[in-house]
């Protein structure tokens, strides 16, 4: 994905900037300028902020929307092969795999690891069995592979 056009325009503008603050600081230093201190401290900041938006719009990625799919929230992850998404009551059963799927590819892989390189997604559901019980109910399953990013949906 390519990066924002508005982080990237801001942080070329700002890095510009952050040039002639650093060039006023040089010639404040010569000069003994009273503010040459706080120059210091505005190009630098300058050059931190120019920094920051540069490789936020490099790193950004937004996420994914699957045609079908609703959004839903996660209420299990337990860092490494194991996300569980619920679903709402009113899920249409149609929309139960793009759902899922939609889950398994916003998931970030930084810091996950399993012994078959593979993260499992549930979409679960909590229906009601009996008065005052209540067991979950899976609707989809899939898999989304650390080392490629592909998402498999599971039977």
């Amino acid at each position: 994905m390519a990066a924002d056009p508005i982080l990237l325009i801001a942080g070329q503008w700002l890095g510009a900037a952050s040039g002639v603050l650093a060039l006023a600081t040089v010639v404040g230093y010569l000069s003994r300028w009273g503010i040459r201190f706080r120059l210091v401290g505005v190009t630098s900041f300058t050059a931190l902020l120019a920094v920051s938006c540069l490789a936020f719009a490099v790193s950004y990625t937004p996420r994914v929307q699957l045609d079908g799919a609703v959004s839903v929230p996660i209420v299990y992850d337990n860092g490494s092969d194991l996300v569980v998404a619920a679903a709402p009551a009113d899920l249409a059963e149609a929309a139960a795999a793009p759902t899922v799927q939609q889950v398994a590819a916003n998931l970030r892989g930084g810091g996950r690891s399993s012994a078959d390189g593979l993260v499992h997604v549930r979409l679960r559901r909590v229906e009601p069995v009996g008065p005052g019980l209540s067991q979950p109910v899976v609707l989809a399953e899939a898999t989304r592979s650390l080392a490629s990013g592909a998402v498999a949906l599971q039977p």
